[in-house]
């Protein structure tokens, strides 16, 4: 059995759908509240759902779990919780990291890019204290992915117990189906798409940076279906460990994504520009790529889904269709 934390959202619910469609049995820890986030997981056979808080006793009586995958997480690059986000994103993440180590399980688990915060130090997902310690998040969230990925690094150099296999996986800029609950958090391409069903025009942020056009704010988009790829080779070599970026290698700008959505709607481009959130303001990324060398010299060799080609499938395979879910 395999324990996926966050594993009725996005990232986590298409995961467990490849571990289901593998055999593998999968016992979700998730909150599903109010809304239609239990329809993330509609589709496949699971062996139950835990609330976080009753892991605890779940994991005491030593059910035969053969791996944990560690995607839950508060997600939001707006929240101002700190001591929420602590409790859930570095705490908890600890706990399980403890416990994999002293059971002898693999434990995957979801870093993320906000880690490093503006770019202006690179992307190098190079896994030493004194790379982390030169990296600047610009929110709260950030902070706590990589509060985690210090504290394992320090772990590791003190030669503590550890698990057998660990990955720390620093997703970028990911999109797809079932990130239908997200709201403000999903991705441009369901925001966007939103706002077309709605008869408006798909709004982008205008730029406040010289050199910078509208529209040419870039990141590096990546597919889930990329990311959940990655983790099950992760899986099948048991025998890699690290840190790990997860994205598409290259960089795109919101325009191309946005044109590529309306491609894929059979629509001409109805783009409006728009003033930033005062929210958002010295927080916002301008620029991300995923360098992926160092999954690649692992071993992975799988190939990145080209932007217009994963934005087509998702829109014609999930958001036009009557039943949008994975």
């Amino acid at each position: 059995m395999y324990l996926v934390t966050g594993g009725a959202g996005f990232i986590g619910s298409n995961l467990v759908a490849a571990l289901a469609a593998r055999g593998a049995e999968v016992m979700v820890v998730d909150r599903l509240g109010c809304d239609d986030k239990w329809r993330n997981l509609s589709h496949h056979l699971i062996a139950g759902v835990i609330a976080p808080e009753d892991l605890p006793s779940f994991w005491a009586r030593r059910p035969p779990v053969q791996g944990v995958l560690h995607m839950g997480a508060i997600s939001a690059t707006t929240a101002t919780d700190a001591d929420e986000v602590v409790r859930d994103n570095l705490m908890l993440s600890l706990w399980l990291w403890q416990e994999c180590a002293a059971r002898q399980l693999p434990f995957i688990y979801a870093s993320s890019a906000a880690t490093y915060g503006d770019g202006a130090l690179g992307f190098e997902d190079e896994f030493t204290p004194a790379a982390l310690a030169r990296q600047r998040p610009l929110n709260l969230y950030g902070w706590s992915k990589l509060a985690f990925d210090r504290r394992i690094c320090d772990l590791l150099e003190r030669r503590a117990e550890h698990p057998p296999q660990w990955a720390g996986l620093r997703f970028f800029n990911v999109y797809g189906p079932n990130e239908y609950h997200k709201g403000r958090m999903a991705s441009v391409v369901w925001g966007k798409y939103q706002q077309v069903l709605r008869g408006e025009a798909a709004t982008l942020f205008r730029s406040d940076r010289p050199g910078i056009a509208d529209g040419q704010q870039s990141r590096d988009f990546v597919h889930v279906d990329d990311c959940v790829a990655a983790m099950l080779w992760l899986l099948d070599n048991p025998k890699t460990s690290g840190l790990f970026n997860i994205g598409s290698g290259k960089a795109r700008s919101f325009l191309d994504l946005v044109t590529a959505m309306f491609t894929a709607m059979g629509r001409e481009p109805d783009i409006k520009f728009v003033d930033m959130p005062a929210d958002l303001r010295g927080k916002y990324q301008y620029f991300t790529e995923a360098p992926i060398d160092r999954l690649r010299a692992a071993g992975w060799n799988g190939q990145s889904t080209p932007l217009e080609e994963g934005v087509r499938r998702y829109v014609q395979d999930f958001l036009l269709q009557e039943d949008p879910y994975r």
